[in-house]
């Protein structure tokens, strides 16, 4: 198999994989160039501050007070001017819905715990938590182990 980047900042973006037939690396690459958007940060809001979070560093997006907040790996939450559902089509694939109001960055999560009432927790490296709805916990699962 051959590879060949070229940069050059005067031609159009273009990605062209030639191979001979499908398969999950074509799939991981087809997934990748999708959900690639160019941008590698969000704005944020705090109460006196605009900030620039870049998308690694971001634990997950939720709605809290009907607001769509940022949580950073601090633990420290930014208003989030765009919608729930516009940030679902346009974020990386790394960040997946857990639940009705959040997207979780999967790299973030430290761990699923199970919680007293039967459900299940995701705990993010900050500490923050919040819960796993059934159907999300579902897709999370058939997502692991097709790795």
């Amino acid at each position: 198999m051959k590879y060949r980047l070229i940069i050059d900042k005067n031609a159009e973006e273009e990605i062209i994989a030639v191979v001979h037939g499908p398969s999950s690396l074509t799939q991981q690459i087809e997934d990748l160039v999708r959900s690639y958007s160019g941008a590698d940060h969000l704005m944020g809001y705090g109460e006196d501050e605009m900030r620039r979070l870049a998308l690694e560093a971001i634990e997950c997006i939720t709605i809290l007070d009907r607001k769509v907040i940022a949580i950073d790996t601090h633990g420290s939450r930014y208003r989030i001017q765009d919608r729930l559902r516009d940030l679902e089509t346009e974020l990386p694939s790394y960040f997946i819905r857990i639940n009705k109001s959040t997207l979780a960055n999967e790299h973030r999560i430290l761990r699923f715990d199970a919680a007293f009432s039967g459900g299940v927790d995701a705990v993010f490296q900050c500490g923050y938590r919040d819960y796993v709805s059934r159907r999300c916990f579902a897709e999370i699962r058939r997502r692991y182990e097709g790795i």
